[in-house]
């Protein structure tokens, strides 16, 4: 069942979401060669903490840590370890889940870690307009597979892939609500998209092959198949009559970048 937000309900989840952002910086802030994925989810949780939230992942359904932070080939849930380390050029996706007052917000985003190769920065940058196309589908009216259909077509005339086995999702009461978002599908079918509803919606897109593995150690880490690079953004979006409302924020990662 997909649940509607009223517009004070929307504005809490947009003070969530905008602590993501705020989170996804201040952990950014701290990607430099030798420092671990343990490290950073450390930060991340503390800041988490210090500015009123709950940091989601957190023991949800096993899920070790309070961040998903995944290297390279991860595409998505990758865990944080003390013995994992970043190195100069890896591609760093952060996923951040947060709820605060109530409310959940969400949002994803890749990082490089000093000077990236120019083949990973290109798929850095595709991914990232994808997401802002999907988005600008995000209007009253229109349905579900309008969102798939625009993020794949720009994916995949770049000469990239996206990830056929996990999806956006509805977001703010919970983590994961109805409905599920694709990132592939046919203009015109799927839910029809309503003011109210709040969605995640989550490029994740592959350098080679869209296939992707599950590792049987921890349940969690996905990787490509192929091993080539993955790249992962992620806005929390509320459907509009005139086109969508983005509650969460890449304007802190930006700053702290310039």
């Amino acid at each position: 069942m997909i649940l509607l937000k009223t517009k004070e309900e929307i504005e809490l989840i947009r003070d969530s979401a905008r602590l993501v952002g705020k989170t996804l910086a201040e952990v950014g802030r701290h990607i430099r060669p030798g420092v671990t994925t343990g490290f950073l989810d450390q930060i991340g949780e503390q800041f988490i903490r210090d500015n009123g939230g709950i940091p989601l992942c957190k023991g949800f359904e096993g899920f070790p840590a309070s961040l998903c932070i995944s290297i390279n080939d991860v595409v998505v849930h990758g865990i944080p370890s003390s013995e994992m380390y970043i190195r100069e050029g890896d591609n760093v996706s952060l996923d951040c889940v947060i709820e605060l007052n109530g409310y959940v917000g969400d949002s994803a985003y890749t990082f490089v870690c000093g000077e990236a190769s120019a083949e990973v920065q290109r798929l850095l940058k595709v991914t990232k307009e994808a997401l802002y196309i999907g988005l600008d589908k995000c209007k009253a009216g229109n349905r579900i597979g309008d969102i798939g259909a625009a993020v794949q077509q720009h994916c995949e005339k770049n000469g990239y892939s996206v990830v056929r086995d996990l999806c956006g999702h509805g977001v703010g009461f919970k983590m994961h609500e109805d409905p599920c978002v694709p990132n592939y599908g046919t203009k015109g079918t799927g839910a029809l998209l309503k003011e109210g509803m709040v969605i995640a919606v989550e490029p994740m897109v592959c350098m080679g092959s869209k296939n992707v593995k599950f590792s049987k150690e921890d349940g969690w880490t996905c990787r490509t198949k192929d091993g080539k690079p993955a790249a992962h953004f992620e806005h929390t979006v509320a459907i509009g009559k005139n086109g969508p409302d983005i509650l969460s924020t890449f304007e802190y990662i930006e700053e702290k970048n310039n």
